[in-house]
């Protein structure tokens, strides 16, 4: 597979590291999907897959300028644009992840006009804040449990080699992404050789995600996505309740909903089958077979 890396400038100076594989006729934008690589090669055999880290992440520049890192996940919405304007693809498709799912919404709500489809993977929600009740929400007890462990190793934060305690961080976080155990070592996220990756935690709390709370959209808004959007989402999501993934569903204008039952934060894990072939068939062209329009968040009221 062809492969290619550098670095995309944005108009505010901050270089973004990317690395774009494959030579199909049509370009998937996948941020802040390094991790995910090797998970999702086979996807895009008929692709071209473009990877880059989001600012202040990973290889891409670290930002000591507090002014450029204060708009959070705004300022990812616009460097999106600069790496696909770096490119000159008229027409991208697009991936998100977890909060990254809510970002390429946000794109698409601002350039629209250069997006082809969307697909979500348990993405936050449209109302971050919002409590959603069972079975919308999953609860196992896990999530309290790994957020005390965390709790207690933030105590040895300013003491401990910020490589090891973010390594530490998450040998345990990982826990929460999966729904069995065992499955806890696939999840390789951290990079925490990295220097932006070993003092994410810092930037996340400071800027990215009181960015995510400071959204207000209103449905009206969220109708203005015109783009077909795929969200992808594990029932059992402790991370980003399921019911966020059901309402993008239901408030997107042309969306629809593949529920993983089995599956977590990571739902390719879970069920690999199941998501890769939903995205191939989407990106395709067509509706996955089993995605749903959602009509409503009572899981009894649906439409094929």
């Amino acid at each position: 597979m062809r492969q290619e890396e550098g670095y995309v400038t944005t108009e505010d100076g901050v270089r973004l590291y990317f690395r774009r594989l494959g030579e199909g006729p049509r370009t998937v934008l996948f941020p802040n999907g390094f991790d995910l690589i090797e998970d999702f090669r086979p996807l895009f055999a008929d692709w071209t897959l473009v990877v880059f880290d989001l600012r202040n992440r990973g290889f891409s520049d670290p930002v000591g300028d507090p002014s450029k890192l204060t708009a959070g996940v705004h300022n990812d919405v616009e460097d999106m644009d600069a790496v696909r304007r770096h490119f000159g693809i008229e027409k991208i498709n697009v991936i998100g992840h977890s909060y990254v799912g809510l970002t390429v919404i946000l794109y698409a709500m601002k350039y629209g006009a250069h997006v082809e489809r969307v697909v979500q993977l348990g993405p936050t929600g449209p109302y971050p804040a919002k409590q959603y009740p069972a079975p919308l929400s999953f609860d196992d007890g896990v999530l309290q449990e790994v957020f005390g462990r965390l709790g207690e190793m933030q105590k040895d934060r300013g003491t401990e080699d910020p490589v090891e305690l973010c390594r530490k961080f998450w040998s345990v976080l990982r826990r929460i992404y999966v729904t069995d155990s065992a499955d806890a070592g696939k999840i390789h996220w951290g990079r925490c050789d990295l220097p932006n990756e070993s003092g994410f935690m810092k930037y996340w709390g400071e800027n990215v995600w009181p960015s995510v709370l400071g959204l207000d959209l209103t449905p009206e808004e969220i109708a203005k996505v015109r783009t077909p959007v795929l969200t992808i989402h594990g029932a059992k999501d402790r991370s980003a309740p399921y019911g966020g993934g059901r309402e993008w569903a239901l408030l997107l204008p042309d969306a629809r909903l593949v529920t993983v039952e089995n599956g977590a934060h990571a739902p390719w894990i879970e069920a690999p089958e199941q998501v890769f072939g939903a995205i191939a068939a989407f990106l395709d062209g067509a509706w996955p077979e089993g995605a749903e329009k959602v009509v409503s968040l009572d899981l009894l009221e649906t439409r094929p």
